[in-house]
């Protein structure tokens, strides 16, 4: 009962975080844009905020694994409490400004990103302590995110609207406090956390630790692939959610409620496919339905708002598109952490999902760049039409062949 005590605590903590962070995604954009009506300025914004979250991401790897991903979780969390607090109430005393907006998203980015590669660490552990399936846990995790997103994204428009972007923030800063808080108190101390008191093994230093993990990483072909792929499909995600649609809505005349629509209608229709892929996980071909998911959220989401779709036929594409972005996280988490020896899992999937997100505090202003050079239409186009080509490259490199093999499965079947 305990197992399944921990992995209700992950799930539920996850709940929180990514419905806080899912809000900031789109108030801290919204706050730039309505400040400054520049689009550019506010891919800067972002990136102020993406670039330490990857980074603290790529180099937190050896820490999740020497003091434990619980612990790193926990302090993440509940420090990021106290940076994204500060930026409403700034905001409340009229001392916030854009220029100070900087080092704020910056100190969160900093924090959240370690905190988040942790949550992710702890999949494997709380699988084995339940008993569980990784690809169900992975699907339930994902289904959880997807939820999350949807309740996020339709608070954010209706926050933003009520509030404004500033203090609507400050729910934000609630649901980190409340996911170290579930962590903390019903997920227990991994192995390396109870040992680290006592009498630890001799360590390794830092740096050799994260080149181990690095050459982990290198050595994997279908790893590295992933994260490549997903790299890139990550780079135009953000240019999509950050600066495209809100630009989209303002330019438009539309609120932040028409903005949080759209995005929790995809979100929540995530959530269903979501749902399917953890039913079927086990059984479904890894590679056709990761490829088919991709195409269908590639090209149709940016076209619509390219050719200036009516908002109910915008909102059905993203339906349809939500429905089939669903199975892409359970299968990719369960594919990542089942080709990770227990040992590495704090430092090479830190790794991999870093690099996965490394071009992501790019996107802002890549968007704001694509906009400013060919007008906002045709950057919705170019953006979709490029989204569809990387979705081919499964198809195309070899490297991609590996994907449906469970190369540690035996060996963890075994452990357990």
């Amino acid at each position: 009962m305990s197992g399944r005590r921990d992995f209700f605590a992950l799930v539920v903590a996850q709940t929180f975080s990514i419905s806080g962070t899912r809000l900031s995604v789109i108030a801290i954009p919204w706050l730039v844009l309505t400040v400054t009506g520049d689009p550019l300025l506010t891919g800067l914004v972002v990136f102020a905020e993406m670039a330490p979250y990857v980074l603290a991401k790529a180099l937190g790897g050896p820490l999740i694994d020497r003091v434990g991903p619980r612990r790193v979780s926990v302090l993440g969390d509940f420090f990021g409490l106290f940076a994204v607090g500060a930026i409403p109430l700034l905001a409340a005393l009229e001392l916030l400004s854009v220029p100070l907006l900087f080092p704020l998203v910056a100190l969160v980015g900093l924090l959240q990103g370690p905190a988040d590669a942790a949550k992710h660490a702890l999949v494997p552990l709380v699988a084995r302590r339940g008993k569980l399936p990784l690809e169900r846990v992975t699907g339930v995790v994902g289904t959880i995110e997807r939820l999350a997103s949807t309740v996020g994204a339709g608070a954010a428009g209706a926050l933003v609207a009520l509030v404004g972007p500033a203090m609507a923030l400050s729910f934000n800063a609630v649901t980190l406090g409340f996911a170290a808080a579930i962590l903390l108190a019903g997920v227990r101390p991994g192995t390396r956390e109870k040992a680290e008191a006592d009498a630890p093994e001799a360590k390794t230093s830092y740096g050799s630790e994260l080149r181990e993990g690095f050459a982990f990483l290198r050595g994997d072909a279908v790893l590295v692939g992933i994260a490549v792929m997903v790299a890139v499909t990550n780079l135009l995600d953000q240019a999509y959610a950050a600066v495209l649609v809100p630009v989209w809505a303002q330019e438009g005349g539309r609120g932040a409620e028409t903005l949080g629509l759209i995005f929790a209608v995809m979100s929540g229709f995530s959530v269903l496919g979501a749902m399917v892929a953890t039913a079927l996980g086990e059984k479904m071909p890894r590679l056709p339905v990761y490829v088919g998911a991709f195409m269908i959220i590639s090209l149709p989401r940016f076209a619509v708002f390219a050719f200036d779709a009516p908002l109910a036929g915008i909102l059905a594409t993203l339906a349809v598109g939500g429905f089939a972005s669903g199975f892409l996280n359970p299968i990719l988490s369960a594919v990542i952490l089942e080709r990770i020896p227990e040992k590495l899992v704090g430092r090479v999937s830190s790794l991999v999902t870093a690099s996965a997100w490394a071009l992501m505090p790019f996107g802002g202003i890549f968007g704001g760049a694509l906009i400013a050079g060919l007008g906002l239409s045709a950057a919705f186009f170019v953006a979709g039409v490029f989204y569809l080509a990387m979705t081919l490259m499964p198809l195309v490199f070899k490297r991609f062949r590996g994907f449906s093999k469970r190369p540690l499965e035996a060996g963890r079947a075994r452990a357990a």
